[in-house]
């Protein structure tokens, strides 16, 4: 990807568009090129094959890539190893593949080994790929580069219609016509040595709204070791002790794409012998009690103006906040089953189950639910959607269960504890995720109100003096202020507003 001024987010992806912006600032990012949305209609139009046209394009761009790092794709020396990720225009986390470390074979391995003198290192990623790419693609890995490269983006293309993309896009009423981009890059080694990690930064608190930092660090781990929620990783903090400054560098990053993107930025890095790279960064999945407070926390610092920090909360969000909350009284005399890590506050009353489609069952039953499973991952969304609670064993804050369940405003408690939920099957649970919490049985709930929350109050108060004379609740307010704000942008062609 050369440099752009300015991408076309829809044709680009939202990767491909921010890690050109990230390139822009001189930010570290990894060399990389898309193919785009179009090629994407392409490739289905042709019943799922990538044209001449398009393979000659794949050759030419990863040549350049090749001249770019000093690194041969294939090579026996320096080989050149790349990830290939979906991007979609609208961020949809974890629903479509990737396939990192592509391009090693058994000769690359062994050229691996030589150049950095760590047989586990090049064992080790070996490894990842082969399981990632029989994974995704659905057979085993050929020992061809080349086979490999053109396997996989085809792999990412048919992703965008997998079961749990369209079930995802039919839940958020985004359309199956875009296509997905794909993302071609240089890999950088979190799994290297020892002062080489993983991790994912937010520029502001995604559950509280709190103006901090906030984020987890891997060490030692690739990108998909965090989302996964395959391993319990380290708080930034750990990150500021083992290497200062790097520490420094990113949040450095952070402050700078949140002021040019005008939101809070939710950054995927990966650091390699102590060196930085940035690989993603967007605006954050929050949860709604934290979306309420960052409009009004961004308002006050200048970054939005109110209808800007309008069209950044949801109606489902205000509706969320305004939602009754664990009386303390019914908390202090219920036993108290597992605690966990707050991933997504608010809470959620139903039956544990472990099974995704027990949990659509049962739900479409009118059973409320509440999906408790050791770790979640894309296919488990359509069971995360009719939940009305969230729980896992393993995995962080910044795990997969975390983001989609703050997005979808599920109360979410991670990390609690391995083989903590197996015995709680069938169990009617109160979950807190604002505390951690689960409790046994339905507890008493406690009403909210706009007193009870100045964000919620402040929001709803801009939205009454936006739209005077509509009437209802909140949220329903929040909705009218909203449309009138985009009526008045779309007869203003210039406009920009920033929703959500």
């Amino acid at each position: 990807m050369g440099e752009h001024e300015d991408l076309d987010r829809e044709l680009v992806g939202g990767k491909a568009h921010s890690l050109n912006r990230m390139h822009t600032f001189g930010l570290p990012v990894p060399p990389a090129f898309v193919l785009t949305t179009e090629v994407c209609r392409r490739f289905y139009a042709a019943d799922g094959e990538l044209d001449a046209e398009t393979t000659a394009m794949v050759r030419d761009a990863v040549r350049s890539m090749e001249e770019r790092t000093g690194r041969r794709f294939g090579g026996t020396e320096r080989p050149l190893l790349v990830s290939v990720r979906s991007g979609a225009a609208r961020s949809m986390p974890g629903m479509m593949d990737t396939v990192l470390n592509l391009g090693v074979n058994a000769e690359v391995e062994r050229a691996l080994c030589a150049l950095t003198g760590d047989a586990d290192y090049a064992a080790d990623t070996h490894r990842r790929f082969g399981e990632q790419f029989e994974r995704v693609v659905g057979t085993g890995a050929p020992t061809d580069p080349w086979e490999q490269l053109i396997a996989a983006i085809g792999a990412v293309f048919r992703s965008w219609m997998s079961p749990r993309a369209v079930t995802y896009r039919k839940h958020h009423g985004i359309s199956d016509d875009g296509g997905t981009s794909v993302t071609v890059q240089a890999m950088v080694f979190g799994n290297l040595d020892e002062t080489s990690g993983t991790g994912v930064l937010f520029s502001r608190n995604p559950l509280t709204g709190e103006p901090v930092p906030y984020g987890e660090w891997l060490p030692r781990g690739q990108g998909e070791d965090v989302v996964s929620g395959r391993y319990d990783p380290l708080p930034l903090a750990a990150l500021a002790e083992q290497l200062p400054d790097v520490h420094r560098a990113l949040l450095d990053a952070a402050v700078r794409l949140e002021a040019t993107g005008k939101d809070v930025q939710d950054i995927e890095f990966t650091v390699e012998s102590g060196s930085l790279w940035l690989l993603q960064s967007r605006a954050a999945k929050r949860s709604p009690d934290a979306a309420l407070r960052l409009a009004v926390a961004l308002h006050a610092d200048g970054v939005l103006t109110t209808d800007e920090a309008l069209c950044t909360v949801t109606p489902e969000q205000v509706k969320a906040v305004g939602k009754p909350r664990v009386s303390p009284e019914a908390k202090a005399s219920a036993p108290l089953l597992v605690r966990g890590e707050p991933a997504c506050p608010g809470v959620g009353v139903g039956r544990v189950v472990h099974d995704v489609e027990e949990a659509e069952d049962l739900a479409d039953s009118g059973v409320d639910v509440v999906l408790a499973r050791p770790t979640t991952d894309p296919d488990d969304v359509s069971g995360m959607i009719v939940s009305s609670a969230v729980l896992t064993e393993i995995g962080g804050s910044t795990s997969h269960a975390a983001v989609v369940s703050r997005e979808l405003g599920v109360p979410c408690v991670v990390g609690c504890g391995s083989g903590t939920l197996k015995d709680l099957a069938g169990r009617e649970v109160t979950v807190d995720g604002s505390t951690g919490e689960v409790f046994e049985g339905a507890l008493a709930l406690a009403p909210c109100s706009e007193s009870d929350n100045p964000a919620l109050a402040t929001v709803a108060g801009w939205a009454r003096a936006r739209v005077p004379h509509a009437q209802g609740t909140p949220a329903e307010i929040v909705a009218a202020a909203r449309q009138a704000i985009a009526e008045e942008a779309a007869a203003q062609p210039d406009a920009v507003l920033l929703t959500s």
